[in-house]
């Protein structure tokens, strides 16, 4: 049994054996140096001042963080839009959603950023104390309102659920508070929430035991906490949807730095003496060589003596570039499989009277999970504020399987060059690939292309 509301459960443990390869490729060179020896091993023979010197020159290419970041774009192609549904006290909440001066679709970014890089993240909805406010209109005209809180991976301690739905959730944060009248002074606590119930724990000094500093309750029966899930494996448990692009991205961080060392090592010719012969003291012990080779002086040799550089002959050297080279297109097909299209079954009665069966991409899905989790977001806003639905959200993304239209636009434009596709179709792909605004037509364009008449020079 344990009182230390800082332990962590067995869960959390599992899945920051993953975080610790994820937070530093999202955090770049400067943080996966900071990991040192865990995702670059120092070798056996290799003195600390050495491994020191190559941990220090080591870069990272980013491409991690760049094809979650690049993921999140297309997700966020469009501004996530409000349903009509939304109650208007609640839209008038989302242009500040979280106090700080954030709206809805900035601050969400940044949810499902961190959802998709750790396989999922949280979001906390809460109110502040109202005091001696005792009704709803008194908090609405003194600005007390409900407002969103972005809880990392990382701050999860634990949780206990019944029956699918949790009951406890315990997380750390850091706080600022005064210091005097111009400092800030920085304090760790640990929030444990429960239905209806909230505590704060915090140390009196880094040393001692958590003890409890604050309390108090809230008028919802359940807890207001939503988890946005990328990579789900159960209850507040996932994977991310990328983990062996990130290993894939540790393997590159390693072998680049093999070839870095290696191009410092060889750049670097040795020179190499032959004929010398050792010199001994009386005693026996060898006397150390003295020579000197610099520019404009002359060095003798014995006749069978001889003196050359030593060079490296470089086919390592192109090996690890070209493995470094596999790598990168090995990460580039990895990160791409999210655009991917598989079969999935509709879950609707609407969707089944269109079609009986749909194709989306994994990241498409995500977004529609995402827009759910929003979703719960202003929900939970409408029970702080006594509405009874807190509206729909919808996410308009650009979820096109052609990452690189640069590759596949010149064949269309020979293909409808050649007879091989018609205009309108090119047309259509090229609004696909948002090369055209969507606020053209075919139709209209057709209509301008033919009332401007042939082009100069044409038969």
């Amino acid at each position: 049994m344990s009182n230390d509301p800082s332990q962590t459960i067995p869960a959390v443990d599992m899945m920051r054996e993953d975080w610790a390869v994820i937070a530093p490729l999202m955090g770049g060179t400067k943080a996966m140096r900071a990991a040192s020896k865990l995702l670059l091993p120092q070798y056996p023979a290799e003195d600390d001042d050495t491994y020191k010197t190559r941990l220090s020159l080591s870069t990272l290419l980013p491409a991690y963080a760049e094809t979650v970041g690049n993921m999140t774009s297309r997700v966020f192609a469009e501004p996530l839009q409000l349903g009509d549904d939304v109650p208007e006290q609640i839209k008038t909440l989302c242009l500040d959603i979280d106090r700080a001066g954030n709206d809805l679709n900035s601050w969400a970014v940044e949810w499902f950023k961190t959802g998709l890089s750790h396989g999922l993240c949280h979001a906390l909805v809460d109110y502040p104390q109202t005091g001696e406010l005792r009704t709803r209109a008194e908090e609405i005209a003194a600005g007390v309102r409900p407002y969103a809180v972005l809880v990392k991976p990382e701050q999860v301690l634990g949780w206990r659920s019944e029956g699918g739905q949790l009951t406890q959730v315990r997380y750390i944060e850091a706080v600022e508070e005064p210091d005097g009248e111009f400092g800030v002074a920085c304090a760790q606590q640990i929030r444990v929430l429960e239905p209806g119930y909230w505590r704060i724990y915090r140390r009196p000094d880094s040393s001692g035991a958590w003890v409890l500093h604050d309390e108090g309750t809230n008028s919802l029966s359940r807890i207001p906490w939503v988890t946005f899930y990328t990579g789900r494996t159960g209850l507040m448990t996932a994977k991310p949807p990328l983990l062996e692009l990130a290993h894939l991205n540790v393997k590159h961080w390693q072998s680049q730095s093999d070839q870095d060392n290696i191009l410092h090592v060889i750049r670097v010719p040795i020179l190499a003496r032959f004929g010398y012969e050792t010199v001994y003291d009386p005693s026996g012990r060898p006397l150390p060589a003295e020579f000197k080779i610099s520019s404009g002086m002359l060095t003798d040799l014995p006749v069978t003596g001889d003196l050359r550089y030593v060079e490296h002959t470089g086919k390592a050297v192109e090996a690890g570039r070209q493995a470094l080279q596999d790598l990168i297109e090995e990460m580039r097909m990895a990160g791409a499989k999210l655009l991917q299209k598989d079969k999935q079954q509709t879950k609707t009665a609407a969707q089944a009277n269109e079609e009986a069966a749909q194709e989306l991409s994994p990241l498409a899905r995500m977004a529609n999970h995402f827009a759910d989790s929003v979703a719960n977001v202003l929900q939970l806003m409408a029970d702080y504020r006594g509405e009874a639905d807190g509206g729909s959200v919808e996410m308009r993304g650009n979820f096109d399987q052609d990452y690189m239209p640069e590759q596949s636009l010149p064949s269309l434009i020979s293909m409808a060059n050649s007879g091989k596709l018609s205009d309108e179709t090119l047309f259509a792909e090229m609004q696909r690939r948002r090369v055209i605004s969507d606020e053209y037509t075919w139709q209209e364009e057709a209509a301008r292309i033919a009332d401007q008449g042939p082009p100069p020079g044409a038969l």
